[in-house]
């Protein structure tokens, strides 16, 4: 497992360059290809490279992806190392170790039949290419499985906050900063007061639906030079919600944000991105799955609710039961401090064979 977890680490796959993610899949689809017997279909969607195995009519969804946010040349800065049993590298723990043990637990079953793997190529950067072939193929399913790390200590991960994602610019008109600096409309103070309306947002939507909402604005920029009023402005907004009502008045509620300077016009672009997957969506699976640890002799499961999304949120969102974060124990996930325990590696891969099993 750890020489197939080295091949894949050192096997760069940043989300933006589709030449290192084509090249991952080729990577993870003879790796899936040798453990599992069987050829792996490589789709393309917008340049982007997925990896797809179905055996029989499909029953039992697992999912991943091998992306990961790391840009090409990270290996250099953090190279794949194994000592004290931590593995370390660029994607280590999100979520190639996660791959590895998938194909692992399968080629442990007697048979394949009714199983279908998916290994996606932007999950990192919201799944624009591969969402409606994660969902079609959800909808044919009964279960999914996602291979992502798990939560904190190895907790199943079975509630995910939906995401939205929003794109602001701000119009305003250029002018000399010291010469006629009333003749312009500052974009970067139109901003300014559109950050503070994002954070009554925030506050409102608290208000109606209960906590667990996040507004956040995140990259900002404005302006050309040092003595020009800004013309422009823009603003990414990241949103977190833990119900689906929460996420519709989000929506609902930026779209009715206004300029407050005089002349200034608003862009706004974007929307939901990700569903909310309900604990309700998990609940069946995580007792089977507590079950299965229960008769493998592995320590009593652990569930958790995250903020992050993953496309267990699209395979929930469809109606598939889905139970998250079967992936790897370790932390670290976009940090410099990734790392896998690699002594529990084994241990996930025997849980996830057997629920998989019980699915068939």
């Amino acid at each position: 497992m750890l020489a197939d977890l080295e091949e894949l680490v050192t096997c760069e796959s940043y989300s933006a360059d589709h030449q290192a993610v084509a090249r991952s899949a080729r990577v993870v689809a003879a790796q899936g290809t040798r453990l599992l017997g069987a050829p792996a279909r490589l789709l393309v969607n917008g340049g982007v490279t997925h990896v797809q195995w179905t055996f029989g009519t499909p029953r039992v969804l697992l999912l991943g992806h091998h992306d990961t946010v790391w840009p090409v040349g990270s290996l250099r800065t953090h190279p794949w190392s194994v000592a004290d049993g931590i593995a370390r590298g660029p994607g280590v723990f999100d979520m190639k170790a996660g791959l590895v043990q998938m194909f692992h637990a399968l080629a442990s079953l007697p048979t394949l039949d009714g199983i279908c793997v998916l290994v996606t190529g932007d999950e990192e950067v919201g799944s624009a290419t591969s969402r409606t072939l994660v969902e079609e193929t959800a909808r044919r399913c009964s279960a999914a499985l996602v291979a992502e790390p798990s939560a904190d200590g190895g907790a199943l991960k079975t509630a995910r906050k939906g995401v939205s994602i929003y794109d602001l610019t701000v119009h305003g008109r250029a002018a000399h900063s010291g010469l006629e600096p009333r003749k312009g409309v500052n974009a970067a103070v139109e901003l300014a007061h559109q950050v503070l309306a994002l954070q009554d947002i925030a506050d409102t939507v608290v208000g109606r639906t209960g906590p667990g909402t996040t507004v956040t604005p995140t990259l900002l920029s404005a302006g050309t030079t040092n003595n020009t009023v800004p013309a422009r402005a823009d603003l990414n907004i990241d949103v977190r919600v833990p119900s689906t009502a929460a996420q519709e008045t989000v929506d609902h509620l930026v779209h009715t944000l206004r300029p407050h300077l005089p002349g200034a016009r608003l862009d706004l672009r974007g929307g939901p991105n990700r569903p909310p997957l309900d604990a309700t969506a998990s609940a069946a699976l995580f007792t089977l799955a507590a079950e299965q640890a229960a008769a493998l002799g592995l320590p009593p499961l652990r569930q958790a609710a995250v903020g992050g999304a993953s496309d267990g949120n699209y395979t929930a969102g469809v109606g598939c039961p889905t139970l998250d974060g079967l992936g790897a124990v370790g932390d670290g996930a976009h940090a410099d401090h990734e790392h896998v325990r690699t002594a529990e590696m084994p241990h996930r891969a025997r849980l996830l064979a057997h629920l998989t099993g019980a699915l068939q």
